[in-house]
């Protein structure tokens, strides 16, 4: 479903979300982190490392460190492949899912709240 919108709109919904999320009280994720947590999230598993740094064209270093600090606030969870001990396969958590949830109502609800 295509969503016809002014540039100058979807800018005030890009503020309006990006102020929400700064507000509300819980850590604020990096432009990277979201980008990866929302393609977990979005998108089919499995993610890998590996996966995931080709997709975003970066280094596995800065997946690692961005899942380093997702897996501190529970947002996902890493364990290693069993099928191949050198991948690292990246899971869903319910709190994960919860804050994607979240993420989805709180744009919902700013994009009724903008002007027409």
């Amino acid at each position: 479903m295509a969503v016809d919108i002014r540039p100058a709109l979807a800018l005030r919904l890009l503020h309006e979300l990006a102020f929400g999320l700064v507000t509300d009280g819980e850590p604020d994720l990096s432009a990277r982190q979201l980008a990866i947590l929302l393609t977990i999230y979005l998108e089919a598993p499995p993610h890998t490392v590996r996966g995931l740094a080709a997709k975003l064209g970066v280094s596995k270093p800065v997946i690692t460190r961005a899942l380093d600090s997702m897996g501190k606030l529970e947002l996902v969870s890493r364990r290693r492949d069993d099928l191949d001990r050198r991948n690292v396969v990246i899971q869903r958590t319910v709190k994960g899912s919860l804050y994607v949830e979240m993420l989805g109502d709180l744009l919902s609800r700013k994009a009724r709240e903008l002007p027409r």
